[in-house]
C-alpha cells in the first residue's frame, strides 16, 4: 500500500523539473540582460514614476524593496515594490521587469476581467490552504483507523480536493494576467522608444523566462490534484 502511495507521488516529478527548469531559465536570463544597459539610460523607477502620471495612476507610488527578482503590485496599498536591483538600475532586464508590473496596475485600472477573477481567487485561495491539509489528514484517518469508508471520512477527502482545486484555478487564472502584463510591457517599451526592437528581444527572454514559471506552477498544482485525487479513490477501494 505504501509503495502505492510512494508511486503517486512520482507523479509530481514532471511539475517539479518544470519549475527547476523554469527557475534557472529566470535566473540566467535576468543575470544575463540585467548587464545590458539600454541606450536611453532611463531607470525602472524614473519611467515607472512617469508612466503612472501619464495614465493618471499618480495615486500609485513606487517603492524599493530587498530582495531578488521580489518586484510586485499591491493593489491594496497600492505600490508597485521594486527590488534594489531593479529600481536603480537602466538595464533592459530592469526596464521589463518594472513595466510588467506597471501592467498590473493597468488590468487593475482598466478592469481587465482575468486580473479581477485573480484578485477575487486570491482570498480564497489562502482560506483554503488553511484547512486543505488537516481535511485530507483527518479524512484519511478516518476512512483507514477510525471509520473505514465512513461518510465523514469520505466527505472530509473530497472537502480538501475540492479546497486544492481553488488553488488549481488560481494559477490558471494567473496565466492571462501574466501574459498580458508582460505584453503590456514590450508595447509600452516599444511605443515609448525607451527600447529599440534589438533591445525588446532580451526583455522578451526574460518576461517569457517568467512566464513558464507560472505554467511551472500550474502544472505542478493539476499533477498535486490529481495525485490527491488517487489516494482518495485508492482509500475508498481499500
Amino acid at each position: 500500500m505504501y509503495f502505492e502511495y510512494y508511486l503517486m507521488g512520482i507523479i509530481l516529478l514532471p511539475g517539479l523539473i518544470l519549475a527547476i527548469i523554469a527557475q534557472a531559465k529566470v535566473n540566467s536570463a535576468y543575470n544575463t540582460y540585467s548587464k545590458v544597459m539600454a541606450k536611453s539610460q532611463v531607470t525602472a523607477s524614473d519611467l515607472i514614476k512617469n508612466l503612472l502620471v501619464n495614465s493618471d495612476l499618480g495615486h500609485i507610488s513606487v517603492k524599493q524593496i530587498g530582495g531578488k527578482l521580489s518586484d510586485h503590485y499591491s493593489p491594496k496599498t497600492e505600490e508597485i515594490c521594486l527590488s534594489y536591483e531593479v529600481y536603480t538600475s537602466s538595464s533592459i532586464a530592469a526596464l521589463g521587469v518594472a513595466c510588467h508590473e506597471f501592467g498590473h496596475a493597468l488590468q487593475k485600472r482598466d478592469n481587465y476581467f482575468p486580473y479581477k477573477i485573480r484578485q477575487f481567487l486570491v482570498p480564497v485561495t489562502n482560506f483554503a490552504s488553511v484547512f486543505l491539509w488537516p481535511l485530507v489528514v483527518i479524512g484519511l484517518i478516518f476512512n483507514f483507523i477510525a471509520l473505514p469508508g465512513s461518510i465523514i471520512g469520505n466527505v472530509l477527502m473530497w472537502c480538501g480536493i475540492g479546497f486544492f482545486g481553488v488553488s488549481v484555478l488560481l494559477n490558471l487564472a494567473t496565466l492571462p494576467v501574466e501574459y498580458n502584463a508582460s505584453n503590456r510591457a514590450i508595447t509600452i517599451l516599444r511605443e515609448s522608444g525607451i527600447l529599440d526592437e534589438e533591445e525588446l528581444k532580451g526583455t522578451k527572454k526574460v518576461l517569457n523566462a517568467a512566464a513558464l514559471t507560472y505554467v511551472a506552477s500550474l502544472i505542478v498544482s493539476v499533477l498535486n490534484l490529481l495525485r490527491f485525487l488517487l489516494v482518495v479513490l485508492h482509500s475508498r477501494q481499500d
